[in-house]
């Protein structure tokens, strides 16, 4: 292989056959015994920047899922829903989601990865609109469904874009921002719901949009989607600005060029391309870690939380929605911290055993309440079980996943193969959020216990499959997975 290359000083090197030494100005054919020059320190505002752009669309997200918590009373009464209706409204969020799925890698791979966030931030506007306007279900479900596909593609171009411009030892914990600020857009909606009306919040859905829509005017695209389409003189731009423009790019560059030409040699991608020995593992460990990230329960819990509360006891899920939304953000803080020190695989197995424990405490609560044991104490143990779900979950279910989505994939399969897992993740959120309430009047204990149990096996997925991403570059990452041939 023998591409060129642009560096900061504005030189072409070779890739290959040149050895990258054009530091601070140096030339290529410095003498071997020259000492060698300082290089450049790096700057990292506009990645940082960026992230925090990006991560907007995140905070979205937590509030279109947030959303239908604290306001499931307040539009039941107002627009006259059934408990079927309400739960239609609820669910039909991922059906517009799984939507955005299946379009978000072609979208992000046509239009860029920010064309892909401002069509996103647009719909989700629409969607918005349509439900602050709302005088009856079908303008509900219309809203609803467009703010779904809105976040559908943005949970997949959010956390590829921070994992395309994140230097590989910020990469975990950078990436990591994108849950947070579901957590943070989650508990958001949480908490103002128990204390505005549900027409008030749509505003707090409508701000993100904004931001994103105007900030990403401010960012760079991605660099490695800019030399995947052929953009060389943007390509070096946009690596330039991330890193500072005293920083020497000339070896990352010469890495991505030659990852992506190497890549370009292959065929275009299908959907049965995926399944080739070379990238099986890939698929497996990404559609396995959604697979299980959802059957866990998370969005039937988080969907209905308050009702949770007050089937457990409480006279209003009002405490329970609040300790929800404070305990959740610093949790994921915490995980953000660990992402890049103690490992993808150790969090996750530490977050799964949590969320064992609290949906195995919470069946066992209810299972009490059903045999009219210790009824005093019941509500109180549900809250607890509860709680403890979900910081479990926030600590690394929640994220990890999908920070590993981001690094698996090849960039020549990286649409394809984001799509088919983000699709996989949106279909287990509806078929949790629907079938939760119905679960639930089945049997309390029973819905945990299925949970408990899914929970269980994730321990021993990510065990036996789930690799260590932790300080390698997203070329080492891919080598390492599908180099089986």
């Amino acid at each position: 292989m023998n591409s060129k290359v642009a560096v900061g000083s504005g030189k072409w090197v070779n890739s290959v056959a040149e050895p990258l030494l054009l530091q601070n100005g140096g030339g290529a054919g410095a003498g071997a015994g020259d000492l060698p020059l300082a290089e450049p320190k790096e700057s990292l505002l506009v990645v940082y920047l960026s992230t925090a752009i990006a991560v907007s669309g995140s905070f979205e997200f937590g509030t279109c899922v947030g959303f239908s918590s604290p306001t499931q009373l307040g539009i039941r009464t107002e627009i006259g829903l059934s408990l079927s209706e309400y739960a239609f409204f609820g669910s039909i969020l991922t059906v517009g989601a799984m939507i955005g799925a299946i379009t978000s890698g072609r979208i992000a791979d046509f239009f860029g990865r920010k064309g892909a966030m401002r069509i996103s931030a647009a719909f989700c506007i629409i969607g918005w609109l349509s439900v602050l306007l709302a005088k009856n279900a079908l303008m509900l479900y219309f809203g609803r469904i467009a703010s779904g596909y809105g976040i559908g593609v943005l949970s997949y171009v959010v956390p590829v874009f921070i994992a395309e411009i994140a230097p590989k030892n910020l990469r975990g914990g950078l990436t990591t921002l994108n849950q947070l600020l579901i957590c943070v857009g989650g508990s958001a909606a949480f908490i103002l719901g128990t204390f505005v009306t549900w027409r008030k919040l749509v505003l707090l859905g409508l701000v993100p949009c904004l931001v994103l829509i105007v900030g990403l005017f401010w960012v760079p695209e991605s660099p490695r989607w800019l030399a995947k389409v052929g953009r060389h003189i943007e390509f070096n731009s946009s690596l330039q600005k991330l890193h500072g423009k005293e920083a020497d790019i000339s070896q990352e560059a010469a890495e991505i060029l030659e990852y992506i030409e190497a890549l370009q040699k292959l065929p275009k991608a299908r959907v049965l391309d995926l399944f080739q020995r070379r990238y099986i593992r890939s698929v497996i460990v990404g559609v396995g870690l959604m697979v299980f990230q959802q059957i866990g329960g998370i969005n039937g819990i988080g969907f209905y939380a308050s009702e949770i509360f007050v089937a457990a006891g409480f006279s209003s899920g009002k405490l329970g929605t609040i300790l929800w939304g404070f305990i959740q953000l610093p949790i994921t803080v915490l995980g953000a911290f660990l992402m890049d020190r103690s490992g993808r695989r150790a969090l996750l197995i530490v977050s799964a055993s949590g969320t064992f424990f609290g949906t195995f405490m919470a069946g066992a609560t209810f299972f009490l309440k059903g045999q009219g044991i210790f009824l005093q104490w019941v509500p109180m143990l549900a809250l607890i079980g509860i709680l403890v779900y979900i910081s479990a979950f926030s600590i690394g279910m929640g994220a990890v996943p999908w920070v590993i989505m981001s690094e698996i994939f090849p960039i020549n399969i990286k649409a394809t193969g984001g799509s088919l897992v983000t699709l996989v993740s949106w279909f287990g959120s509806w078929l949790v959020s629907y079938t939760f309430n119905f679960l639930m009047d089945w049997s309390g204990a029973g819905t945990f216990f299925i949970y408990a149990a899914a929970n269980a096996a994730t321990v021993l997925f990510v065990a036996m499959m789930v690799p260590e991403t932790k300080g390698k570059t997203l070329e080492e990452i891919n080598e390492s997975m599908n180099s089986r041939k």
